[in-house]
């Protein structure tokens, strides 16, 4: 490998002399046509610093002292320079700095160096445009990431600089066969190491995306909801329990507001207002999307909001979304009803049963939703479409076969 010359050099910061009359020297490195300057934390008289000579005068203890500290400086450099020249590998001026300082140059950086980046920065923009939950999800997949390791290579760690696309199919292949994770749990997961590694790049720990050619398959997620005749029958069953009540009256509620649990868990009087029509609506922004949702109160829900009426601000006493949805488990095995309930299902079914079967146009649908974009609408709730117009058809059928 061809041997280029480092230059090092000491400058003085004159503009920002200090109250004693001292000014910082700075530390000038350059290699390849490249600068970095950092501070050495020491200062001295500008009258006494001689840049020709690099040196401080005239000799006493004090300058002395500066004069090898500013020695032990260049030497130490000097030496990280020649590390880095003995791996023969391609380096750069802020990795002669990182080797100086004790950091990992770029051709150092590992794996788990990219997911603590990337998870520290998404630390410091939860509350402001990222949810602690998305962070979270992260720190699921690293546990992930960290488990493939040592069960394909029995390593803690992996050089970013080794990583070709089988690592990723690999990986993906090991979330399969060992983990048995669902088809989108693998999807999802695969995505966050992609975004990882794309954030490594950006960040010059790494010199090219190895996944880039990678394309994944977004897994067709079946949409669950009731039909007309499951939501009557989940309507009408009495249950004896009072939380499998509140349970029931929350679940229905959803299915004639679309609304998620978290939104369901936050409804409070000050989101029912008055609507320009005269009739009762919610009015909340979507945590998920920070868009602005309005969902006329229907009937059945205008009923249920009369019955929570006295409680205190908040409408329903609900409880957490893991017993929730326990509990709705349960009142779907009472019911009769095989699919799985969850606040997603009365979401679906007020989507599906509740408009699209009631010819509400799309965009409404999404509208009411909440979601950030129509095609996201259509790509979940397209099917449904199609069924409806099946039905109709053979409506349409049977009308000319009875004529």
């Amino acid at each position: 490998m061809k041997t280029h010359k480092l230059n090092i050099r000491y400058v003085l910061k004159k503009n920002k002399t200090r109250v004693n009359g001292t000014s910082p020297l700075q530390c000038r490195i350059t290699y390849l046509g490249k600068r970095k300057q950092f501070a050495t934390g020491q200062f001295v008289h500008p009258k006494n610093w001689f840049s020709k000579l690099q040196i401080v005068k005239p000799p006493n203890d004090e300058n002395n002292n500066i004069n090898t500290q500013l020695s032990l400086i260049k030497s130490k450099i000097n030496r990280a320079f020649l590390l880095l020249q003995v791996k023969e590998e391609e380096f750069d001026v802020d990795d002669i700095y990182n080797q100086f300082v004790g950091k990992r140059t770029a051709s150092e950086r590992t794996l788990l160096d990219a997911f603590d980046y990337h998870i520290d920065r998404m630390q410091q923009l939860v509350g402001i445009e990222v949810k602690q939950v998305s962070v979270d999800k992260y720190h699921q997949s690293l546990v992930h990431v960290k488990s493939f390791l040592k069960f394909k290579f029995n390593k803690r760690d992996y050089l970013l600089k080794d990583l070709k696309l089988n690592y990723l199919t690999d990986f993906e292949h090991y979330l399969k066969t060992e983990k048995k994770f669902l088809p989108n749990s693998v999807y999802k997961t695969i995505q966050r190491l992609k975004r990882v590694v794309r954030v490594a790049v950006g960040a010059d720990y790494l010199a090219k995306d190895p996944f880039a050619l990678h394309k994944a398959n977004k897994p067709k997620i079946r949409v669950v909801f009731l039909s007309v005749e499951e939501l009557k029958a989940f309507e009408t069953h009495k249950f004896t329990q009072p939380r499998l009540q509140l349970v029931q009256d929350c679940f229905i509620f959803s299915c004639y507001t679309g609304l998620a649990y978290n939104e369901l868990k936050r409804l409070s009087k000050k989101h029912i207002v008055k609507g320009f029509d005269g009739q009762l609506w919610i009015e909340m922004i979507r945590e998920k999307t920070k868009k602005e949702i309005a969902v006329p109160l229907l009937l059945k829900a205008r009923e249920l909001i009369g019955k929570y009426s006295n409680n205190d601000e908040k409408i329903f006493p609900l409880m957490s979304n893991q017993r929730y949805n326990s509990y709705l488990k349960e009142m779907a095995s009472l019911v009769g009803i095989e699919k799985r309930l969850t606040t997603h299902t009365a979401r679906k079914t007020f989507a599906s049963t509740v408009l699209l079967y009631n010819n509400v146009p799309m965009e409404i649908v999404c509208e009411l939703l909440g979601h950030s974009s129509i095609s996201t609408t259509t790509e979940s709730y397209g099917k449904v479409i199609k069924k409806k117009v099946s039905d109709e058809v053979l409506r349409l059928n049977d009308y000319y076969l009875s004529n």
